[in-house]
């Protein structure tokens, strides 16, 4: 696994990663991770093309997933205690 990019952003940690003829664009927050497979083929602008993807509204939609993850885990963890 390659790393391609680091990509900064102020809240969540963004990383681009090249394996297996695939590209992942990896978010992780605290202890959560959003991992998202797309295969190299697809993708005519290389990685550049998948930087430009991170727009506001795709990364206000993915800490929604996160808050959203944090809130299922906590949820499940109160019923099984």
């Amino acid at each position: 696994m390659r790393v391609v990019a680091d990509i900064p952003h102020p809240d969540i940690k963004i990383t681009l990663l090249a394996w297996n003829g695939k590209y992942l664009l990896k978010l992780e927050l605290g202890p959560f991770e959003q991992t998202y497979k797309v295969s190299e083929m697809d993708i005519l602008g290389g990685d550049e093309e998948i930087k430009r993807w991170l727009d506001e509204e795709f990364l206000l939609k993915s800490i929604e997933l996160f808050l959203a993850m944090r809130e299922n885990l906590h949820a499940t963890r109160l019923r099984h205690e």
